[in-house]
C-alpha cells in the first residue's frame, strides 16, 4: 500500500467520522433530547430504578424493540439509497412512519426525523434522495438516506446511529433514575457488545420485504410509552 493510498483512506475515513459525529453529536438540533421513549413511565413505574435496570432495559430495547425496529428500517433504507432506488426507499419510509405502537413514539421518531431532513438538506452535501422524502420521514430513515448519500457504509452509519440513541437514553436516565455520571458510563461502556451485535444481525438481514425484519417483544416499553401520554409531571415529551 503506498502512502499516497493511505492519505486518501485517512481523508475518507475523518470525512465519515467527522459527518457521522455532526449529525449524531447532540448539538445536532433534533431535540432528541426532549424524548425518553416511555423510559419516564418506567422510571415513576418502578421498572428502572438503578444502573443493572437501566442497562438491561435498553439492551431488551436494542435486541427486541424499538431499537431492533429502527436497526432493521436503518438497513433496509441505507441499501435502498445507495442503489438509488427511490420507490423503494419511499415504501421504507412509509413503513418506518407506520411501525410504531404508539401514538408518543411515532411523535419521538417522525419529529426528529423531520428535523432532521430540514437541517440536512440545508447544510449537508449529498441530502438529494433524503430531500425527496418530505417530511413525514422516521429518524432512522432519514440518517440512513444521508449517510448513503455521502458514500458511508452501513456498518459504521448503524453503529454511530445505535449508539447516539442509547446516549440519549442513558442522559435520560441520568435524570430520572437518578443515574450517577460514572454509572451512566458504565452502562455506555456495557452496550458496546448489544450495539455492535445488533449492527451485525442487521447487516445479516436479507433482502426482502423489510417488515419481515420487525418486532414487538417489549410489551413493557410499549406500554410506558402508552401510558406516559397520560402521566401527570413529566420532564420529556415522550
Amino acid at each position: 500500500m503506498t502512502i499516497t493510498t493511505i492519505t486518501i483512506m485517512s481523508i475518507i475515513m475523518d470525512d465519515t467520522l467527522y459527518h457521522l459525529m455532526s449529525w449524531l453529536s447532540p448539538s445536532y438540533p433534533v431535540g432528541a433530547f426532549s424524548h425518553s421513549g416511555g423510559l419516564e413511565w418506567a422510571v415513576e413505574a418502578g421498572w428502572v430504578r438503578d444502573r443493572a435496570a437501566t442497562l438491561g432495559w435498553i439492551e431488551t430495547l436494542l435486541g427486541h424493540g424499538a431499537l431492533w425496529n429502527d436497526a432493521a428500517l436503518f438497513t433496509h433504507a441505507h441499501r435502498a439509497a445507495v442503489t438509488d432506488d427511490g420507490d423503494r426507499l419511499r415504501g421504507i419510509a412509509a413503513l418506518a412512519a407506520a411501525a410504531h405502537p404508539s401514538a408518543e413514539r411515532r411523535l419521538e421518531s417522525l419529529a426528529q426525523g423531520a428535523a432532521f431532513r430540514r437541517i440536512a438538506c440545508a447544510s449537508a452535501a449529498h441530502a438529494g434522495a433524503l430531500d425527496a422524502l418530505g417530511d413525514d420521514v422516521a429518524y432512522p430513515v432519514a440518517v440512513a438516506a444521508l449517510a448513503a448519500g455521502h458514500g458511508i457504509a452501513l456498518g459504521p452509519a448503524l453503529t454511530a446511529y445505535l449508539h447516539a440513541a442509547c446516549a440519549n437514553l442513558v442522559s435520560a436516565a441520568q435524570r430520572l433514575v437518578p443515574l450517577g455520571q460514572t454509572d451512566a458510563q458504565i452502562v455506555m461502556t456495557r452496550l458496546r457488545e448489544p450495539v455492535a451485535a445488533a449492527v451485525g444481525r442487521a447487516a445479516a438481514l436479507p433482502e426482502d420485504e423489510p417488515f419481515r425484519a420487525l418486532g414487538g417483544a417489549t410489551l413493557l416499553a410499549d406500554l410506558a410509552s402508552m401510558l406516559h401520554e397520560t402521566q401527570y409531571t413529566r420532564l420529556f415529551r415522550t
